[in-house]
C-alpha cells in the first residue's frame, strides 16, 4: 500500500498550515520591527537629554559646548561605531527639546520621522505634520512631501487664527464639504510643467497614473469611483472627469479638470452633473454630492457672481503644476496671526 503524500500542495489543511506560520512569522517581525523602533527612538531621545543637560552644567561646560557635538561626534563613533555624526547628535537634542516629557512622543512614528518632522520652521507646524502623519499613518515618503508642498501653510491660510491653532492641536478635521477643498492643490507629481502646452486629458491621465499621489494630495477619506464618468441626460451623453465617494463625508465627489481659466459656463456644466447625480446615482442615505472644479486660473469676482443662487455644494479651486514658494506662504501665514494677535 503506498504511503499518502501528506504534505500535498493541494491539500486544504497543509495550505492551512503554511498560512498560519506564515502569519506568525509576519506578525513576530512587525512586533520586532516595532520594539527596536520604540528602543531606538527612546535612545535618541535620552541621548539629547544627556547633551543639553552637560550644556547646562555651568560656565565651563558652556565654553565646551561650542565644539561640543563636533567632539562627541567623532568620539562616540570611534567608540560605537556609525550612527553619532554631528548631524544624527544635532537632530536628537532637537528631539529631546521639542518633547521634554519622553512620554509625549509616540512610537507610532520612527526616527525618521521625526528627523522630517524637526525640520519644521515653528512648533505649530511641526504639531500639525505630528498629529496628521500619526493620524493618517503616512510614511515617510508621505510625510516629506506633504511638507514639501507646504500642506500646512496653505490649509492655515484659508481659516483664521483660531482655525489655524485648531490645525496644529488637532489636525486636518473633514467635517464639512469646505473641509476638503485646498487653493491652489500642487500637482507637481503629474511630470507636467508649466510651460508645456497640454490638453486636460493630458492631466486628468496623468493624474489617474498618480492616483495614489492625489489621493494623499485630496485628503483623506477619498475612495476612487471612475474616470470619465458616463452621464445619460436625454439624448446627449456627458461626462465628468474623475468621481470619488468621500468615507467620511458620505458624498459623491465629482471633479472636472480645466487646463486654463474656470469660465461661469464650467459652473453651469458641473451644475448640471451634481443635480444627476443627486437624482440617478446617490442612495437615499447619501449626502448630496460635491462638485470641483479645478482649474489653473480663476477670477474671483466672476466666480462670485456664477455660483450666487446654486444650492449644490459646489467649489471652484486652482492647480498648480509646480510646488508654491514656501517663503511666500509662510510670511503670509505670519502676517495672518500678527493681525490676529489680539483676538485670542
Amino acid at each position: 500500500m503506498e504511503n499518502k503524500d501528506l504534505t500535498n500542495i493541494n491539500d486544504a489543511a497543509y495550505q492551512k498550515l503554511i498560512d498560519n506560520i506564515t502569519t506568525l512569522w509576519g506578525e513576530a517581525k512587525s512586533k520586532a520591527i516595532a520594539a527596536v523602533n520604540t528602543e531606538l527612538l527612546d535612545a535618541n531621545w535620552q541621548t539629547g537629554k544627556y547633551i543639553v543637560e552637560y550644556e547646562q552644567g555651568g560656565k565651563q561646560r558652556a565654553e565646551y559646548g561650542k565644539r561640543l557635538l563636533v567632539n562627541l561626534a567623532k568620539d562616540l563613533t570611534a567608540r560605537n561605531g556609525k550612527g553619532f555624526n554631528r548631524t544624527n547628535l544635532t537632530y536628537m537634542r532637537k528631539l529631546y527639546l521639542a518633547f521634554p516629557k519622553c512620554g509625549t512622543l509616540s512610537h507610532k512614528l520612527t526616527w525618521s520621522h521625526y528627523y522630517e518632522l524637526l525640520k519644521c520652521d515653528n512648533t505649530l507646524e511641526m504639531q500639525f505634520y505630528y498629529k496628521e502623519s500619526i493620524k493618517e499613518c503616512w510614511k515617510v515618503r508621505e510625510l516629506k512631501r506633504q511638507m514639501k508642498s507646504c500642506l500646512f501653510q496653505r490649509l492655515a491660510l484659508s481659516t483664521d487664527k483660531a482655525g489655524v491653532l485648531a490645525l496644529a492641536n488637532e489636525g486636518h478635521q473633514v467635517q464639512t464639504p469646505q473641509d476638503i477643498i485646498r487653493d491652489p492643490f500642487v500637482l507637481e507629481f503629474a511630470g507636467l510643467p508649466k510651460q508645456k502646452r497640454y490638453k486636460e486629458s493630458d492631466l486628468e491621465k496623468a493624474l489617474k497614473d498618480h492616483m495614489e499621489q492625489f489621493l494623499l494630495e485630496m485628503g483623506r477619506g477619498f475612495a476612487f469611483v471612475g474616470r470619465q464618468y458616463s452621464m445619460q441626460i436625454g439624448s446627449r451623453q456627458f461626462k465628468v472627469d474623475l468621481v470619488f465617494y468621500h468615507c467620511i463625508l458620505k458624498c459623491y465627489v465629482l471633479i472636472d479638470l480645466k487646463r486654463a481659466e474656470i469660465k461661469h459656463g464650467d459652473i453651469g456644466q458641473m451644475n448640471l452633473y451634481l443635480n444627476y447625480f443627486k437624482t440617478e446615482v446617490c442612495q437615499p442615505d447619501d449626502n448630496p454630492p460635491i462638485g470641483i472644479v479645478l482649474g489653473a486660473r480663476k477670477d474671483e469676482l466672476l466666480m462670485e457672481y456664477a455660483l450666487e443662487g446654486i444650492t449644490n455644494q459646489l467649489f471652484v479651486a486652482r492647480y498648480q503644476l509646480y510646488l508654491p514658494k514656501r517663503e511666500e506662504l509662510q510670511a503670509q501665514l505670519d502676517k495672518l496671526l500678527d493681525e490676529t494677535k489680539d483676538s485670542i
